[in-house]
């Protein structure tokens, strides 16, 4: 489990005021000292993260964040990191200082909590310091609230029990393949090696895309591009063909049209937001006028090289069947615009390095723009022309 990537971890982002406790509430939960702490207030200024395995829920990430009521230029520029975190959060912490709580600040975030569509659970701090009939008042102002002092590691315990109980209540991230195929069935994956493949190694949906098959009794088989033809007439059955979104084309003519075939991308793309609507975003190719805007996201930094997908093979795909007057801009990592209406369109990776949380709130936003939004796999497809193809095996 300390393998377990970021993407494929539960998110928790504790958020408060400055001097409530949130650091020293990170380190009593995870056990360690990562976070610095200290009596002067303001002393987180940069988000910190600290992967673990939160027993018995499985692999989450802990995420502490600046004083939301900083203040000043920097302040303020504090507190928009710390925001910025809300997209990358399945559950949050309020943390009220039990000495100073702040209702009105509460309020304000628990609204943007629900925007965002994040559960959360209050918790107030400096539990030692408060006698019965201040616990009271701050019961009658917040609500449900866990009383704990940072410092008593069974009030930490107790913590984590009620938080475990929060935990279990949300819904697990969907599968890739398991919930698509019957048990015994048999799917065979394309892995092209080319100069973006890492050497001794196979990529993370590759892998990722292996276990859900063998969580689920699914028979996987791994080839090249090149022994495809071959493994497929000495297999008995097939029932479904998975390729790198960059074969798509060479792929298509091999797998015979009773075998149902898509991508990686297309697989990670369900599994991490609302398919139908990236679907959809690919009406907009359709309608892009020769001096279109469109932005092209990839969730994961890397260098490139001639045969990127995202910034050289869907560009020149774009140039070369809509107009070279087309404006593309490139984003990476978890730099994305908090105004996309900017662009006519966007193209998103498959989101493998994202949780669902961050990359479901991409789509929103999109939407609540008006501005198409699709990926890497169902471009490729929509370029190949084996669009429907593609998306047959989601069953939509």
């Amino acid at each position: 489990m300390n393998k377990t990537p970021h993407a494929n971890r539960f998110h928790i982002g504790i958020y408060g005021n400055r001097n409530a406790g949130k650091s020293s509430l990170f380190n009593a939960i995870i056990g360690q000292d990562i976070a610095v702490v200290s009596e002067v207030e303001g002393t987180t200024t940069d988000p910190v993260f600290k992967a673990m395995e939160l027993i018995p829920f499985g692999p989450v990430v802990f995420i502490d964040t600046a004083g939301l009521d900083d203040e000043g230029l920097l302040g303020d520029l504090r507190v928009e990191k710390s925001k910025k975190m809300l997209s990358r959060t399945d559950f949050a912490i309020y943390l009220v200082d039990g000495a100073a709580p702040d209702v009105q600040e509460y309020k304000a975030m628990t609204g943007t909590f629900k925007k965002y569509g994040i559960p959360f659970m209050c918790v107030v701090n400096k539990a030692d310091l408060l006698n019965e009939i201040q616990k009271q008042a701050i019961r009658s102002n917040f609500g449900d609230v866990t009383f704990v002092s940072t410092q008593v590691m069974t009030d930490i315990h107790e913590l984590n029990q009620k938080l475990m109980s929060q935990l279990t209540k949300i819904e697990e991230e969907p599968v890739i393949v398991g919930d698509l195929l019957p048990y015994g069935s048999t799917v065979v994956l394309v892995v092209p090696i080319d100069s973006e493949a890492p050497k001794g190694r196979i990529i993370l949906p590759q892998v990722q895309l292996i276990r859900d098959c063998l969580d689920h009794g699914i028979k996987s088989y791994v080839v090249r591009d090149t022994e495809l033809e071959v493994a497929l007439k000495e297999l008995p059955k097939v029932d479904l063909v998975v390729t790198d979104s960059q074969a798509f084309g060479a792929v298509s003519k091999i797998v015979p049209e009773h075998i149902k075939l898509t991508s990686f991308s297309i697989l990670f793309a369900r599994q991490k937001g609302d398919i139908k609507s990236l679907i959809e975003g690919v009406d907009a190719f359709k309608a892009l006028k020769p001096n279109a805007k469109i932005l092209i996201s990839e969730s994961c930094t890397h260098n490139h090289s001639h045969e990127d997908i995202g910034r050289v093979k869907i560009p020149n795909l774009i140039r070369n069947k809509i107009s070279d007057q087309v404006e593309i801009t490139f984003s990476m990592g978890h730099d994305f615009p908090e105004n996309p209406n900017a662009f006519d369109l966007i193209i998103h990776c498959g989101a493998c390095m994202m949780n669902r949380k961050s990359m479901q709130t991409r789509i929103d936003l999109c939407e609540n723009q008006k501005v198409y939004i699709t990926n890497y796999g169902l471009a490729l497809a929509y370029f190949n022309g084996i669009l429907e193809r593609s998306v047959e095996i989601l069953n939509l």
